[in-house]
Formats: C-alpha cells, structure tokens, sequence
C-alpha cells in the first residue's frame, strides 16, 4: 500500500483507521461527507488531521468519488448510513448510501485500476445466529433495511470480483465500541444516560446478545486483513469470540462506573419482533489464520476508556433525546 483512500474517513471507525495507517508511515488521503461548513467529522480533533490530505465529497456522488481515489492504489471504503432504527424511517437513503456508494466505489477503482478495495460489511447481516459462533459461511438475512442494504453491497462487491477480477476484500465487523461512536449506540446511549446523573434509564431489548470489538482492535483489523495475503473475493469476520446479554451490558457498565440503577423499557427504542436480531456470536478463526491480529482490548478495558472518553466530551451527547 503507497497511497490510500479511506471513505468515511471522518466518522467512528474511519476516523481511528486514518489515525493507525498514518501512524504507521501510510500517505492517507481522507474522503470527508461535503459540507458548507467545512468540517471534517472527527478528524477536526484528530492529531493526524495535519498529516492527513482531506478530501469532500459525497460517496452516493459518482464524480466526486472518482475524483478522490484517483493517484490511490488502496481503498478503505467505510463510508455508510449506519443507524438500524433510521432505517425503517428512510429506507431509500440507505439504498442510495450504502449500495450505490458502494457502486461508486467498485466502478471508480475499476476504472482506475485499484490495487485493492477494502469494503466494510457488518455483522447485522448474518441476522440471529442459526448456529453459533458465526463464522463467514453464515447464511445472510436481511431483518432490517440497514442489513439488506449492506448484503447487497457485499454482494455487488463479490460479484466485481468475479466478473472483473476486481480485487476486493470484504471485512465484516461484529459490534464495534468506543471513543467517537454515536449517541444512538448502546453504549454510549448507556454511558452517557448514567454520567448525566440518571438513575432510571430508558432502554430497549435487553435479551440480545452481541460481540463486542473495541473500536482499536477493529481498526487493527482491517490492516491486517489489507495487508494478509489472499483473502480477495472473501469475507472476513472481525470479532472477539465472545458474547454478553444487553441487559449484563448494562449492569457492566454500571458497576465500572460505580451506580446502582433502574431500567425503564422504551418502545420507541424496541425494534419490531421479527427484526431484532436476538444473537450475534463471532467465530473469528479466519482473521487469526491468515493475519497476526490478536486483540489488546477487554470488554472491561474497553469500556473504561470508553467512559474516559465520554466523561470528558459529555457535552456531545444529548441523553435525554432519543436519536434514531
């Protein structure tokens, strides 16, 4: 990898995937969402943002697109509509987000002539686990606009691979947390309730189980599979092999910050029955067969900086509005 491309550059896990390639000597250029004014997500407060060429733009833009990977022989393509609940408001914009950037993509660099592209899926589109752990030959179910939209980027993508040998690699993250990550998160949304002085905490489903990745060891991650050998035209899982009930999240969290509290079910924060996915369990044997990706993080130490974080920058979150 020379020069690199990353979308979604400026957002949660762009922005700590721009911060280790530069770190670790790449020249990056970071692919920003247009706007009038001028700022740059979390690449505005990065200490990278000077040694980082930051490029706007639009990724459903086909032009603009092209324009930014030009001189790039490495893509990072994380630019997405990411919220499941926003999904059941406006299913076209993720439609026109997360496939049809994703088509931007896949067309430019092969246009161009791209090395190689790294697509980012998600573990949302496996659905509930017919069979644990999750390994890549799950089968896909979209139970949410947000998921079919990303099976069907990942599905482009396989398919530019093999009708025009495009070579791409698909990295599909489990629950990823930490530093950055959105108010309509549970974490944060958990977090930032409790650290606001909040006994009683609104909340929705607390039966699911999730994987969860601290957001540093997923951006790991994807180096690590960018630079493994092989892997194009196939899926890799980034995971900790591990799961955790929502409702044993929260009391985790609790406790690491030293609360007691209550929990009040939300309806509005409920997904409907048949498009929650109930579990999520991560067979990450693939990633550590191919790479020398070992996570560094626990849940226990993720969390607390994760509440490090939040504690100092609480002033982002709106906690007492529920963000879709």
């Amino acid at each position: 990898m020379n020069k690199i491309l990353i979308t979604g550059a400026g957002g949660f896990i762009g922005s700590h995937l721009t911060e280790l390639l530069v770190e670790k000597g790449f020249e990056v250029r970071a692919f920003v969402h247009y706007n009038s004014w001028n700022k740059w997500g979390w690449l505005d407060t990065s200490e990278v943002k000077h040694k980082t060429e930051i490029v706007t733009g639009d990724i459903r833009d086909y032009d603009s697109v092209f324009a930014a990977m030009q001189g790039c022989d490495t893509v990072f393509h994380l630019a997405a509509l990411i919220g499941i609940p926003y999904s059941y408001v406006s299913p076209q914009a993720y439609i026109k987000t997360n496939i049809e950037g994703t088509y931007n993509v896949l067309q430019a660099a092969r246009q161009l002539d791209v090395e190689k592209i790294m697509v980012t899926s998600t573990s949302e589109t496996y659905g509930t686990a017919q069979y644990v752990p999750i390994d890549e030959n799950h089968p896909m179910v979209g139970q949410s606009p947000y998921s079919a939209t990303k099976i069907s980027a990942d599905q482009l993508s396989i398919s530019y691979y093999k009708s025009f040998d495009l070579p791409v690699k698909i990295v599909r993250p489990f629950n990823t947390y930490g530093p950055r990550q959105s108010a309509r998160a549970i974490i944060p949304t958990v977090i930032s309730q409790i650290l606001n002085g909040q006994k009683i905490l609104k909340l929705g489903n607390l039966s699911p189980t999730r994987d969860l990745t601290f957001v540093k060891d997923t951006a790991n991650g994807f180096y690590q599979i960018a630079t493994a050998q092989g892997l194009f035209g196939e899926i890799t899982n980034i995971g900790m092999h591990d799961e955790i009930t929502i409702g044993d999240l929260v009391h985790k969290i609790a406790k690491l910050i030293g609360t007691d509290i209550e929990i009040l079910s939300d309806e509005q924060r409920i997904r409907p029955d048949k498009s929650e996915v109930e579990r999520l369990f991560c067979d990450n044997t693939k990633i550590k067969m191919h790479t020398d990706w070992h996570p560094e993080f626990n849940l226990d130490r993720g969390l607390k900086e994760t509440i490090d974080w939040i504690s100092v920058n609480l002033n982002y979150f709106k906690s007492d509005i529920y963000n879709v």
